[in-house]
């Protein structure tokens, strides 16, 4: 009897810099960062010796391509080569069964699980992360050197790496796109008004983001930033408070320096502001390239009830007490009454949307990063469909990203299920339809007509 199939694990992850000189047996003077940390240097020394000779081994072949990915029968080697001096190896394992033939036990590995495009951006999120809370590595170790540099890498890495679930991961990672929340013109003219609001009355706020319920309203930031922090916020920070908010009664007004009630509180500063001594908590630090420099900004993040206020505040130093007092005091009052008013029409939409459809389906949009899925439980993002039709999808958008031209895929599943594939003008919309006994035909038909009624507006394909 077949055991259950195993997880895809993270076998390691280390950063080198093979410009970095150094005599026969120092070779592991180029290494940055390795993961796990309790791997003998030797052996460390030898991974990163093997991927130097892939690397330049596969640079005969296309120098302006540089090695992205190794296989083999027991593990999935990435490579990204995201600044000119360094290189991030990621290796992960292949999900196997145990099986048992003839009175002896073997694995049968199942390569197919592992998709190339899923774990290449999740690296490339990972060095992103890194990129927009600590710099590039290149300026660290230009500015501060190279130890330094090891002891930032260890201290994000090492905390990083510990959160990552590889075994979810799926086309979410290759998009990596913002869900946005549809709101009426009027709402969405009072947000923004409240923000240009905040930005006049405090001029240390440089950029601002506004979401409700993991969805994003407004954002100052440029895309590929906004899109990296969309991540961190909804997939770790903004979670992480969801427990204590339903048990959240509004503040005394004693805590406050305007002497109102309101459900407002600091997720980042300071968490009491009657202690003179709160001002000192660390907040992060965002790396927001403009240009040909780098802005660095501190992250403030302030939320009520389910909406979340984010401030990129200008400073060489963290804001005084006093300041985070006036903040409370200004957004308290009034983010708590926004987000009542956001509650009651995210309701009256929710509920006029509620029906179930006889398919789930993802949908991206590259221009604006805007991302829905119904594939996804909008909570946990959780995928709610079976793993061979979650890797369809992915495979599809691999067959994509291989052409800049209008396509259209539809594929037959084991179980019988039919996905299909569209991608137009920079839109893709995937859609898994459980209609067992139809023909191509009908199903082509079918997408039409979905097309047609819920994304007339959106997506367009001949």
């Amino acid at each position: 009897m077949a055991s259950q199939r195993s997880l895809i694990t993270l076998a390691n992850f280390f950063i080198y810099n093979p410009k970095i000189k150094c005599r026969e047996g120092e070779e592991h003077k180029k290494i940055m960062f390795y993961q796990p940390s309790n791997v003998p240097l030797d052996v460390q020394t030898r991974h990163v010796g093997l991927c130097e000779g892939v690397v330049m081994f596969t640079e005969n072949f296309n120098p302006d391509k540089p090695c992205q990915s190794m296989h083999t029968q027991k593990t999935r080697q990435l490579y990204l080569h995201p600044e000119e001096e360094f290189w991030i190896i990621m290796t992960v394992t292949i999900p196997y069964t145990e099986k048992v033939k003839e009175g002896k036990t073997y694995h049968e590995y199942h390569e197919d699980d592992v998709q190339d495009s899923v774990y290449l951006a999740v690296l490339k999120h990972a060095y992103q992360l890194f990129k927009l809370f600590m710099g590039t590595f290149t300026e660290i170790m230009n500015l501060h050197g190279v130890d330094q540099l090891k002891h930032r890498l260890n201290h994000f890495f090492s905390r990083y790496l510990s959160n990552l679930r590889l075994s979810s991961c799926d086309i979410l990672e290759v998009h990596n796109g913002i869900q946005f929340l549809p709101l009426d013109k009027n709402t969405y003219l009072r947000i923004q008004c409240f923000i240009n609001l905040v930005e006049a009355s405090f001029s240390q706020i440089k950029y601002t983001a506004f979401l409700y319920n993991n969805q994003l309203v407004w954002s100052g930031l440029e895309q590929d930033d906004m899109r990296v922090l969309y991540k961190y916020l909804t997939t770790g920070l903004i979670p992480s408070s969801l427990d204590t908010e339903l048990r959240e009664t509004p503040k005394s007004a004693s805590s406050h320096s305007g002497g109102s009630s309101h459900y407002g509180k600091f997720v980042v500063g300071p968490q009491n502001l009657l202690d003179p001594s709160a001002a000192a908590n660390k907040v992060p630090v965002l790396h927001i390239s403009k240009g040909d420099h780098v802005e660095e900004l501190f992250l403030i993040i302030y939320r009520a009830m389910s909406a979340t206020i984010c401030l990129m505040v200008e400073g060489t130093q963290l804001p005084s007490l006093e300041w985070y007092k006036n903040i409370d005091s200004f957004l308290g009052p009034q983010l708590s009454t926004l987000a009542s008013d956001i509650a009651d029409q995210y309701a009256t939409r929710k509920s006029s949307s509620s029906s179930s459809h006889e398919f789930k389906f993802v949908y991206f949009n590259q221009m604006n990063l805007a991302q829905k899925t119904t594939v996804h439980d909008r909570k946990t993002m959780a995928a709610n469909i079976n793993p061979e039709t979650l890797r369809l999808i992915a495979d599809i958008n691999a067959d994509f990203e291989k052409s800049d031209d209008a396509g259209e895929t539809l594929m037959r599943t084991m179980s019988d299920y039919w996905v299909v594939g569209k991608k137009s003008d920079q839109r893709e919309f995937y859609v898994v339809i459980n209609q067992r006994n139809s023909n191509l035909i009908e199903i082509n038909e079918e997408v039409k007509r979905l097309c047609a009624s819920h994304f007339s507006n959106i997506f367009f394909l001949d």
